[in-house]
């Protein structure tokens, strides 16, 4: 056949928790992942974070199993132990597979008698598939690769007296069991190789190398030990090739993955042009590209808009409409129209210019970071919609306000914060109405390293920073005692309105975008009557969700036979936006609550019911919907995994119970003195928390957090002395707004 060339577009992303939204960036402008597994660790939360997020986005998953020299080395395992280890640690991969997996895609569970595990030191620089073992061993005796790699894992054992294939690990005729295939085959000579240089027998190995096919050349016959068992490694089965190699064959290319991608990214109808054009992946069809994140240039403030082609092809000097995420077809909002000054390919550390790239490619573009904040569509087509939105597995929780030191360097911070927004896919910069400049990420760790790049980076001042704060959510808890009522300020409108908390569950699904305003409508009719219970009338008369028109709070006409009842339906949908934003409690944002609208009574003029008239009375009216329904605040909770040895326990649990936390689950780790520690900690909590932990078991517990869920606080929030209640007016003094509540009666009108 003689040699293809392949190119392949990688983008490395960091592991930590913290920095997930950096995966999701990643994620969207590539069709596969690998996924690195440590053999002894198994599978972290990390590890379950990246798959679900990467099936979501419907980008084909394969495995590294890494750190085996250790097991090797350090552990001392026989093959058949670490046969296991590693089958674990796959079985532990595939389950989360299966939970999350997309019909559409097919299996995608990862097994290596398929050869989409790989196994190896990246610390050494040396990895193997079993595909690569079974080539070698194929010729040898003469059978077909397929059926060795089959061979290659599960049980299957040789007898060599008989020289027959068995699936038993002891056969009659035998005194002593059969070793594995794998264990035999593939784990067997390495581990002698590796040991053999270790232990420096110098005529093992060499014969060893010599059978191999190993060639040392020049300097590196004179090295001995570990820089020895390094070199030989990486010459006898290279990590680069192995990968390469698992790449090129398992992973499917941009032609293939587009045609069951383009659901999932193309938010528009399924048949017009562009959508064609990203299922064909036709270098020919119109421009479709997505920018998924700003990298910062060696300019000082400017960045390069970095993203994938999906259909057509961009140059240099092309016009194209530039849309960013609230751009509507037909509507000026959001779009312009402008040239792209160069396309550059990233190249590692480098930049390399070039005229132009075709689609199923990575690309920078110069000159178009003004006119997008974090992500956006680039397309020539005039009707096209767009690309969908990212969604993250983590939302911001955590937030500081910053303000200059020095008075004279505050137009300074505020650029700086312009650039910091651009450059993080997640971070969130506002300004409060009382003046401060709020930063919002989603951990500990992330609010820090943003800070530290605002300070030396993109700011360049000094600056004070508050202390860290938690953004809440608002609901209520049952249905409200009352129907409220309020009068617009020309006293011609009522309207009536009831609120109610939604379904368990809901508010989740909501937030993971499986039901929201963009669905069809019979879908969502049957999701909703028949898991959780709606009336179907009642779904089909769902007006809006709030806040940004997509969160988790409902609005429902339930009104019967009013008239004229459509021409107000806008400026209820914008006070309803305007209502779930800013909360009546501490003005946070209101999470899971149904406001269904129970009558309307209506000028019968059109100039009497405007929005001036509707849009304040609605929202009022909404307030005290959420008073007369026992009114509740939302926490933000971590779910936290700890990783420590059975003497730090007692610690664990001692800094847990003063922080409000919930340890659900400790599990031993088979064949090692660790244990994994599972528990809920309310991200209030949670700072300085790594600090107190490691102090409290002397540096032996290693903790991870990753958002979880919201937890709704017992207390009652109108009583200022209760904990909730100190909470609101702690948020309330910060926002400059009321001390207290305001009673029910400022919102509420009589008959």
């Amino acid at each position: 056949k003689g040699a293809i060339p392949h190119l392949i577009n990688l983008i490395d992303s960091p592991g930590h928790v913290d920095f997930s939204s950096e995966v999701t960036a990643a994620l969207r402008i590539t069709d596969g992942a690998m996924v690195v597994v440590d053999c002894i660790e198994g599978c972290a939360v990390q590890t379950e974070t990246v798959l679900r997020q990467a099936l979501q986005e419907r980008v084909r998953p394969c495995l590294f199993v890494n750190k085996v020299d250790r097991c090797i080395l350090e552990l001392q395992m026989e093959a058949e132990d670490m046969y296991s280890r590693f089958r674990n640690a796959i079985e532990n991969v595939n389950v989360i597979i299966a939970t999350y997996n997309d019909s559409l895609m097919g299996d995608v569970q990862v097994q290596p008698e398929k050869g989409t595990v790989a196994f190896g030191s990246g610390l050494h620089g040396w990895g193997f598939t079993t595909e690569r073992f079974a080539k070698i061993y194929a010729q040898k005796m003469g059978v077909e690769k397929e059926k060795m790699m089959q061979r290659m894992w599960g049980d299957s054992f040789f007898n060599a007296k008989k020289k027959v294939w068995t699936n038993v690990q002891q056969p009659e005729g035998c005194t002593e069991p059969l070793q594995r295939a794998f264990c035999q085959f593939i784990m067997g000579p390495i581990n002698q190789l590796m040991r053999a240089i270790m232990n420096d027998d110098k005529e093992k190995y060499e014969k060893m190398m010599g059978t191999l096919g190993i060639v040392l050349k020049g300097d590196e016959k004179a090295l001995t030990g570990k820089p020895l068992m390094k070199r030989t490694m990486q010459i006898w089965i290279n990590a680069a090739d192995t990968l390469l190699a698992m790449i090129v064959t398992k992973l499917p290319s941009p032609r293939t993955a587009q045609k069951y991608r383009v659901e999932n990214l193309y938010e528009g109808p399924m048949d017009d042009a562009a959508a064609q054009g990203i299922r064909s992946c036709d270098p020919a069809g119109p421009l479709m590209m997505y920018v998924s994140k700003m990298v910062p240039t060696s300019d000082k403030g400017r960045f390069y808009a970095f993203g994938r082609v999906f259909s057509g092809t961009i140059a240099t000097g092309q016009k194209v409409r530039i849309q960013g995420p609230y751009y509507k077809p037909g509507s000026k909002e959001d779009l312009h129209v402008k040239n792209i000054q160069r396309t550059v390919l990233m190249m590692g550390r480098t930049t390399e210019q070039i005229q132009d790239v075709p689609c199923g490619n990575t690309v920078a573009l110069v000159g178009v970071d003004q006119y997008i904040l974090k992500s956006g569509t680039i397309t020539t087509l005039e009707d096209a919609h767009n690309i969908a939105d990212m969604k993250y597995s983590v939302s911001p929780v955590v937030k500081v306000a910053v303000k200059a030191k020095d008075g004279k360097d505050l137009p300074k911070l505020v650029e700086g914060l312009k650039k910091l927004s651009k450059s993080d896919p997640l971070v969130v910069c506002t300004t409060e109405e009382s003046g401060e400049h709020v930063i919002a990420g989603c951990g500990e760790l992330h609010v820090e390293i943003c800070l530290k790049d605002l300070k030396d980076e993109y700011a360049q001042c000094d600056f004070i920073v508050s202390d860290p704060v938690v953004s809440y959510r608002e609901t209520v808890a049952e249905e409200s005692n009352q129907t409220c009522l309020a009068k617009s300020p020309n006293k011609h409108n009522r309207i009536y309105m009831q609120a109610r908390p939604l379904e368990d569950g809901l508010a989740e699904v909501i937030d993971e975008g499986k039901i929201g305003p963009r669905d069809d409508p019979k879908v969502r009719t049957k999701v909703l009557s028949e898991e959780y219970g709606w009336d179907k009338d009642l779904t089909k008369k769902i007006w809006c969700f709030g806040p940004d028109t997509a969160g988790p709070n409902l609005m429902v006409d339930t009104c019967k036979g009013v008239q004229y009842l459509n021409e107000i339906k806008d400026s209820c949908n914008a006070a309803m936006q305007w209502a779930t934003k800013e909360g009546v409690l501490a003005e946070e944002n209101m999470r899971g609550i149904v406001f269904e609208l129970t009558d309307v009574v209506m000028h019968a003029d059109a100039i009497h019911r405007g929005g001036g008239q509707i849009i304040p009375t609605c929202r009022r009216v909404m307030y005290a919907a959420e008073l007369t329904a026992s009114p509740k605040l939302l926490e933000p909770v971590y779910l936290v995994e700890i990783q420590a040895p059975e003497g730090a326990l007692g610690g664990i649990y001692s800094v847990m119970n003063q922080k409000r936390g919930i340890v659900f689950e400790e599990m031993q780790r088979p064949g090692t003195p660790m244990y994994n520690v599972k528990c809920y900690l309310p991200v209030v909590e949670s700072f300085g928390f790594t600090a107190t932990l490691r102090a409290a078991t002397s540096g032996q517990a290693f903790p991870q957090c990753v958002f979880d869920h919201w937890d709704m606080l017992g207390a009652d929030p109108l009583d200022p002395g209760s904990q909730s209640g100190k909470i609101i007016c702690d948020i309330r003094k910060r926002k400059g707004i009321k001390d207290f509540v305001q009673p029910l009666n400022e919102y509420e009108d009589r008959l």
